[in-house]
């Protein structure tokens, strides 16, 4: 079994596992146009007898964790031949992956699972989920005279840019776009757009969607403060003669609609969607922005991590008084023994802000002392977890 990237002629075999995998069938045309993008240093592929049975792709990406941007890895378009199914070949993958990661610096990779229990056995976590509203129109939010003005169908990408940014920085794990990504990736010929512009004419808030059969089906509904949520619900409640419900899709999980509307029970789901991985534990926290205190704080923390063993072991966590992490081995420390013991997932979850040690510390999840599981909770910034993006 080889393991190596795909070639610029090896597009075709990569081409048609993702067809068969993935079940669908591109027109020969939106198949040149996907030729002519096909970047093979991306791929990874394992071969046997020079014959593709397997790949992945390696997107370099970058995330926003506690405001700051980190170099990502995404991992997208895992298939296997169905023959070549359950004989080791997407793990033999994925440790490629991350050992190449680790290679490049990136301290964490993210993935959208077809199986959670199947990339949790390799180190990966849920770290983000969306809301999806389905509400009537007899149930928008009330119209209201805000101050500013709505303007429709803005394709600006360097001011949709500006406002996705200044809302992308209060969560962590939200993507840091560029002007390729929203392009090919979020904006496309059939999508509206409407943007608030406060009395000051700057621009605070836009939405992009799709009016169709009835049906507003909005995509992202970005807001910085309260004046351009309310101007925004009004603008789409004045399609209140044209559709009779609309469905708001990658709601950030932290949002409170329901609560603030007179009626708050239409339909509302919650859904798990992607996962993370922490590739490197000391180059993540030495890049990880933590509390700053007075003193600094300390804690021992055994990390396991069979699929990563340059993660496994014991180790201080130490935080300066700034908020600068490092991460020592247990060796160089002196240390015995840890105060805190937990899995690379677990960790993942907590750095990232979707759980809380003190929760994963209630379920078993973080084992020691309970002492030492609220030192870690006054490490660790809280910041709420979203991603609006796909890949």
């Amino acid at each position: 079994m080889e393991i190596r990237q795909l070639k610029p002629e090896e597009f075709e075999v990569s081409m048609n596992l993702s067809e068969y995998a993935f079940q669908y069938k591109l027109s020969p045309e939106a198949r040149d146009k996907r030729r002519e993008s096909f970047l093979p240093e991306r791929f990874w592929g394992a071969f046997e007898n020079g014959e593709l049975q397997a790949r992945l792709m390696l997107l370099p990406l970058q995330i926003y964790i506690q405001g700051k941007a980190f170099e990502m890895g995404g991992i997208a378009g895992v298939a296997t031949w169905p023959e070549m199914r359950r004989k080791g070949l997407v793990s033999r993958l994925l440790f490629h992956a991350l050992t190449k990661l680790n290679e490049q610096g990136r301290s964490i990779s993210c993935l959208h699972p077809f199986s959670i229990p199947f990339y949790r056995k390799f180190g990966w976590e849920v770290y983000t989920d969306y809301k999806k509203y389905i509400l009537p129109v007899d149930k928008f939010p009330a119209k209201t005279q805000a101050e500013g003005a709505v303007k429709r169908d803005i394709k600006d990408i360097s001011l949709l840019d500006r406002v996705y940014h200044l809302f992308a920085k209060r969560y962590n794990g939200m993507l840091v776009r560029d002007a390729s990504w929203w392009e090919q990736s979020v904006l496309d010929e059939e999508m509206h757009t409407a943007v608030y512009y406060s009395e000051a004419g700057e621009a605070e808030g836009y939405i992009l969607y799709k009016c169709d059969k009835k049906k507003l089906d909005i995509d992202e509904f970005v807001f910085l403060n309260e004046m351009a949520r309310r101007a925004l619900w009004t603008y789409l409640a004045n399609h209140d003669s044209m559709v009779a419900e609309a469905e708001v899709n990658n709601v950030p999980a932290d949002d409170i609609l329901p609560f603030l509307l007179d009626d708050p029970r239409f339909k509302q789901e919650t859904v798990p969607y992607f996962m993370a991985r922490i590739v490197n534990a000391g180059a993540f926290v030495r890049e990880y922005p933590f509390s700053p205190s007075d003193s600094g704080m300390k804690a021992s923390l055994q990390i396991q991590d069979e699929f990563a063993p340059w993660n496994d072991g014991l180790w201080s966590l130490e935080i300066a008084p700034d908020g600068t992490g490092n991460l020592l081995a247990g060796e160089e420390t002196g240390q015995a023994e840890a105060g805190l013991i937990c899995d690379i997932q677990t960790l993942t979850a907590m750095l990232l802000g979707y759980k809380r040690p003190v929760e994963m510390f209630r379920y078993g999840r973080l084992l020691g002392s309970e002492r030492a599981a609220l030192v870690l909770e006054r490490m660790i910034p809280a910041r709420p977890t979203a991603l609006m993006d796909f890949f």
